[in-house]
């Protein structure tokens, strides 16, 4: 007799709903920054570039530091290490705030764009690699599922919010992300995570790539965060939607916190719908079909007119992108031995969490060269070639069929 699926097992875990809360907290705050930062940009210059150069400010300390994190998260405290990180993060949004106040010039505001993302990339891998810390491993699927769930929610509320609060102000948004992150690590602090196998070895360069060492042999990892880099890469229309609430749509403020909230409302009903279903049976196909839905519905979005039409492409891309990044998560959580955890998030970080910044300044150079609809349009275009080529060169993602079948797989190769 097969066990009755539990939607709610993670939340079952203290630690787990002490951490979730505070990083709801926190996430809700940054997306109500982002859209701050965005919006001041482009009132301020008028110029797409703009837009690119903050995601250019904020890639460039993520590729530099990620490796460096992710042997820090596998080497300290995770928690201790996140709790620092997270203070620093709101340091930075506190300083943000005054330079608002101030009109200060706009090398500093990327200055401290640079130094946000560089704190808050030091604890990023710490930041997903305490996860299995948190549940039994038989709950990990869940966890992960819950945590795109509530991830969206933020991404939902983050930009809502934003956008009623800079209408008022802008430097209040960046006060709020801060007061957000100081409340996320005051709940860290309460948990109290298990002991866990720690790398003792001194900082060198085969322990700095030991996660790229470890990401390269496991072609399936390999594969689906490959597909996720070029697609968020090539597919990534936020940085311009200041662009399009102010010269294509004429919706305003209100109207670009809709669009933003756009995707994470198809990606919370998709996450929700995950969670409480039982473990998917042909996640690899579901990935590359997810991955091309993403890129038809960005298509559509850079063609669209029309501001209802526009909002019903971008929740098409939230539910599309929430698929991938729940197979993806689930993944490399589960193949990922403990002692490596850090940095294989790390590379997982460089894979993902630039590319979205790396996307921004993309689009913003297109965008500024051409047009914002062939920048969008192009991109989305691009995704589905790469799912193309991913179907094609990588077999064992269309072979792959549930987590269960991929971890018993793994245990027999190393047997």
């Amino acid at each position: 007799m097969s066990t009755r699926h539990d939607p709610y097992a993670a939340f079952r875990h203290r630690n787990y709903t002490l951490f979730m809360a505070g990083s709801l907290l926190a996430q809700i705050g940054g997306g109500g920054q982002g859209l701050a930062i965005g919006w001041e940009l482009y009132q301020r210059t008028g110029q797409p570039l703009a837009l690119g150069m903050a995601g250019l400010a904020q890639a460039l300390p993520m590729i530099v530091l990620t490796l460096l994190a992710g042997y820090l998260a596998d080497r300290f405290d995770r928690k201790h290490l996140l709790i620092l990180s997270i203070t620093g993060g709101a340091l930075m949004s506190a300083a943000l705030a005054l330079l608002s106040v101030l009109e200060g010039p706009l090398w500093m505001i990327y200055a401290l764009l640079a130094l946000n993302a560089s704190v808050l990339t030091l604890g990023r891998p710490a930041r997903t690699a305490i996860l299995p810390l948190l549940v039994p491993r038989e709950v990990l699927e869940n966890a992960v599922a819950w945590r795109t769930s509530l991830q969206q929610i933020s991404s939902v509320a983050g930009p809502a919010l934003g956008g009623l609060v800079i209408a008022f102000s802008v430097p209040a948004a960046y006060l709020a992300s801060a007061a957000a992150a100081g409340l996320f690590a005051l709940l860290l602090a309460l948990m109290r995570l298990p002991p866990v196998t720690q790398t003792t070895s001194g900082i060198t360069w085969s322990q700095l790539v030991a996660g790229v060492h470890f990401v390269r042999g496991q072609k399936l990892i390999l594969a689906a965060i490959s597909l996720d880099l070029f697609a968020v890469l090539l597919g990534g229309a936020t940085y311009l939607m200041p662009v399009y609430a102010t010269d294509i749509l004429k919706v305003g403020e209100r109207g670009l916190g809709l669009l933003q909230a756009a995707p994470a409302v198809g990606a919370l009903i998709t996450a929700l719908l995950m969670a409480h279903r039982p473990p998917m049976q042909r996640a690899g196909r579901t990935l590359l079909f997810a991955v091309a839905g993403f890129g038809v519905a960005t298509i559509l979005f850079g063609l669209s007119q029309s501001f209802y039409l526009s909002l019903f492409a971008l929740f098409l891309t939230g539910v599309c992108d929430n698929v991938s990044v729940v197979v993806r998560h689930t993944l490399v959580q589960l193949l990922t031995p403990d002692v490596m955890r850090g940095r294989v998030a790390a590379v997982n970080g460089i894979f993902i969490g630039s590319s979205n910044e790396l996307g921004g300044f993309e689009s913003g150079v297109v965008a500024q060269a051409f047009s914002p609809a062939v920048s969008v349009v192009s991109g989305g275009i691009g995704c589905l070639l790469v799912v193309l080529v991913a179907a094609l060169a990588a077999p064992q993602l269309r072979r792959f069929t549930s987590f269960k079948e991929a971890v018993a797989a793994q245990q027999a190769q190393q047997a």
